[in-house]
């Protein structure tokens, strides 16, 4: 299976590292509108080829990780080539309906959200399928095979990719500010920062496997950590009161409205 990018931005890059960490040897055709996409392809041995067009051409699945509002020019480009293509499209906030307009009510599609940790193979991805591609069932599980290779995913109706969009695609982000407030703390009391960071991530992880592996909601988890009268219970209650799980809230809310408001 030959896969194809159409754009080399941050997600391309991500999906690309994932894909290359499960087989060195995958053949990717990759065309990108920057002189630093073309550099990237050189340094990392992928295929630089010279348009859009020729990256449909050439590729079993094709990527689409362009700038949404470039979709319609895109499309016009290689409409005409697609014939028993793949398509997985990455544009935020375009929709089935949307792509299958521009590209053809029978090219075989799926709308696909993954965030940056497929980069390292554990990303955490929503996908829907077209009524073509379902019809292709052997193409359908190639797909969803290259997914699951990046991470964990998650079938989700179009609705619901917005909370999907906070909670999976932007909150990297957050959880980035949260490890590095922790840090900034570990800092203030005398640890370096390389070394508070190494030990928040570490107990971040191990917090999040704990919970995946668990029957028991976080809230009770965390409870169970909260001795009465003791240290953790005190820094859980100054958090509460400084507003934390608020602001997380909040943050989400601010997320799905932006992301709704570009829909």
């Amino acid at each position: 299976m030959k896969i194809g990018f159409i754009g080399g931005g941050q997600m391309a890059q991500a999906m690309i590292s994932g894909i290359l960490n499960t087989n060195s040897e995958q053949v990717i055709n990759i065309h990108g509108g920057s002189i630093r996409t073309e550099k990237y392809a050189h340094a990392h041995g992928l295929n630089y080829v010279e348009s859009n067009k020729q990256v449909a051409l050439e590729s079993d699945v094709v990527i689409l990780a362009c700038l949404p509002q470039h979709l319609t020019a895109v499309a016009a480009e290689i409409k005409s080539v697609l014939t028993t293509q793949v398509i997985i499209s990455v544009l935020g906030g375009v929709t089935l309906a949307t792509l299958s307009t521009a590209l053809g009510d029978n090219v075989a599609i799926s709308r696909v959200l993954p965030n940056t940790p497929v980069n390292v193979n554990a990303g955490t991805i929503a996908y829907i399928h077209n009524e073509p591609l379902l019809a292709q069932s052997e193409s359908a599980n190639q797909v969803d095979t290259l997914l699951q290779q990046l991470g964990s995913s998650y079938l989700v109706s179009e609705d619901q990719f917005s909370i999907f969009s906070a909670l999976a695609g932007s909150s990297p982000a957050f959880i980035d500010l949260f490890i590095d407030a922790m840090a900034q703390a570990g800092v203030k009391y005398g640890l370096p920062k390389d070394q508070a960071i190494a030990i928040v991530t570490q107990t971040m992880l191990g917090t999040a496997l704990q919970v995946q592996a668990s029957n028991q909601t976080p809230r009770e988890l965390a409870a169970a950590v909260a001795s009465p009268g003791g240290s953790t219970i005190a820094g859980f209650l100054a958090m509460e009161e400084y507003g934390l799980p608020t602001a997380v809230v909040k943050g989400i809310d601010a997320t799905i409205a932006k992301d709704q408001a570009v829909d």
